[in-house]
């Protein structure tokens, strides 16, 4: 199984997109620091992800996520499931446990 994830920093409210075949692992693994591109905006909580069959899958969703297109759907697909608020930041839902 392969994934497309979403990771929501705590530090600075922004939005990671990418895809994996381990997400618990790589999730801990952005938190842990030992992600050059994100480790200087941790901590992150896992907001979103979509289960695919073939890593090619997963990683169309990750391109497509980080288009400018795609992005600005993911987000309103964020809000829509109260995930995201409209001003792009966390639903209190959310960071509530």
């Amino acid at each position: 199984m392969f994934y497309f994830y979403v990771l929501y920093s705590l530090k600075d409210g922004r939005l990671y997109k990418g895809s994996t075949s381990d997400l618990p692992k790589r999730v801990l693994q952005h938190n842990a620091g030992r992600t050059p591109s994100t480790k200087h905006r941790r901590p992150f909580i896992l907001l979103y992800f979509e289960p695919f069959e073939q890593k090619a899958e997963a990683s169309a969703r990750e391109r497509w996520a980080k288009s400018l297109e795609g992005g600005a759907a993911l987000r309103q697909l964020l809000v829509e499931k109260s995930l995201l608020a409209l001003d792009g930041k966390i639903n209190d839902q959310c960071s509530a446990g």
